[in-house]
């Protein structure tokens, strides 16, 4: 059966325009969000400069929870807390909540484990100077982890774009979502097809702006 582009066009832009405001809104709350958990987790581990071992515990064992539950499992684990959050468990706005879950507490990991790489000899050096906790973390932790942080940051784009295409299943919408309703459901093999070129376009284009900005920050 020929595929009617005509009729699909308008419902493939809605599709792509409700992917596009997934990601980039789970990616920049997520981001905030993470950054914030993974700082925390750094400075308040053994050794650290704010270390805390119950704090650092906590939100260990929290991301340890988080972080491996599939997405498809995590959309219907948090269904009552969605619910309480957004006032539904279905369409984009649910979809978007857990997506921002999700994407915090693998986000904080990686932040945690880039900011690892930074030399303790720098930090100590800050210290004995008389430089306070706040101050090292925003300009002296952070700028020396940024190029790893970016690169980390993009692969988390990536999984973000994945964790989007299983949207549809709470009625989120998306290219995933789209893909399935009009491509695989109905044996339009061609919508899927595009579908699918349309997420590796995008996902490449994010691969190599961050490769790029890496690579710039690194040669500072």
């Amino acid at each position: 059966m020929e595929t009617n582009w005509e009729k699909l066009r308008p419902t493939l832009f809605e599709a792509i325009g409700t992917t596009v405001y997934l990601v980039g809104v789970t990616f920049v709350v997520a981001g905030v969000i993470g950054l914030v958990l993974g700082t925390a987790l750094y400075t308040t581990r053994k050794g650290g400069l704010l270390a805390n071992a119950p704090t650092y515990f906590v939100l260990n064992v929290l991301v340890n929870i988080v972080r491996p539950i599939p997405f498809i499992i995590l959309l219907a684990a948090l269904g009552p807390v969605t619910l309480e959050v957004v006032g539904t468990t279905i369409g984009s706005e649910a979809a978007l909540f857990v997506m921002i879950v999700a994407a915090s507490f693998g986000i904080a990991r990686i932040v945690e484990q880039n900011l690892v790489t930074v030399d303790p000899g720098v930090i100590e050096a800050a210290r004995a100077v008389g430089a306070g906790p706040l101050r090292i973390i925003v300009t002296l932790i952070i700028p020396e982890a940024l190029g790893p942080l970016i690169l980390g940051y993009t692969f988390v784009v990536i999984s973000i774009v994945d964790i989007s295409a299983m949207a549809g299943t709470v009625g989120g919408g998306g290219l995933g979502d789209f893909a399935i309703v009009y491509g695989y459901q109905q044996f339009q093999w061609q919508v899927t097809l595009v579908a699918v070129l349309i997420i590796i376009v995008g996902v490449q284009g994010v691969q190599f702006f961050g490769n790029w900005l890496a690579r710039k920050v690194l040669r500072r």
